[in-house]
């Protein structure tokens, strides 16, 4: 495959097809950034402007034919308003201290991340307390990532992986601690209006949110997040609230 990206033309592997990591009953490809051909460091902001991700070290695209239920999503510091039950989340999350550090994988990480699966994602193929397995997912040995940690009193709360580019920041995975009690504090909506504050200060233009699914129920958080930009065949372009 040779599709074009920012006007240069650029080599891609397609999968073949496996199960969809969002709907199992439905069969997916996926297209990936031929590593051999290119330098992935130079290559992730304009693939990620055309609506590329990155998993590891691999940067990838859906790529399923007929289906086109993957939207890449992306946010403008400089045009977002939070809602009324963001500034409440702001607030109740004011004791919070908020530091972006280097990635990084420790104990205290691998632990929190393994609770956060347990709890919110039993069962899934992400799961595993293997440090190699939370390396080769989160981590890329060619990006500009951090960390936004987040704590309470030194208690660690929440994580927030970033990969940063020319062009704006990257959510790549954010998990927290699934104590029941944290509930009230919706620590997942905390942590991306932090990365929105973070590419603010940068004073970078986006944040880009990987895909929005409609009607899948574990991307309805992303829509309370606006304005946001959708990405069409058409380009980047503001997309109405439902």
């Amino acid at each position: 495959m040779n599709p074009s990206a920012s006007g240069q033309s650029v080599s891609l592997l397609l999968t073949g097809r496996h199960e969809c990591s969002y709907w199992p009953e439905r069969r997916a490809r996926t297209a990936l950034l031929d590593a051999r051909a290119h330098d992935p460091a130079e290559w992730f902001p304009r693939l990620l402007a055309a609506g590329f991700r990155r998993s590891g070290d691999a940067i990838y695209r859906p790529q399923c034919g007929s289906c086109h239920a993957c939207v890449p999503v992306r946010i403008a510091p400089e045009t977002f308003e939070p809602d009324r039950s963001q500034r409440r989340c702001s607030a109740r999350n004011a004791d919070l201290a908020v530091s972006v550090e280097h990635t990084r994988m420790d104990a205290e990480i691998l632990d929190l991340y393994g609770r956060y699966l347990n709890a919110r994602h039993p069962g899934s193929p992400m799961q595993s307390d293997n440090a190699e397995a939370f390396r080769e997912m989160m981590l890329a040995r060619w990006a500009h990532s951090v960390m936004l940690i987040v704590r309470q009193d030194g208690r660690l709360m929440a994580v927030a992986i970033t990969d940063v580019t020319p062009i704006g920041c990257s959510a790549v995975y954010t998990f927290f601690d699934p104590d029941p009690g944290l509930k009230q504090r919706s620590l997942g909506t905390f942590a991306i209006l932090r990365q929105i504050e973070f590419v603010r200060e940068l004073k970078l233009p986006h944040l880009y949110l990987g895909y929005w699914i409609d009607g899948h129920p574990a991307m309805h958080y992303k829509q309370r997040f606006q304005p946001q930009e959708h990405l069409s065949t058409r380009g980047w372009e503001i997309a109405v609230s439902a």
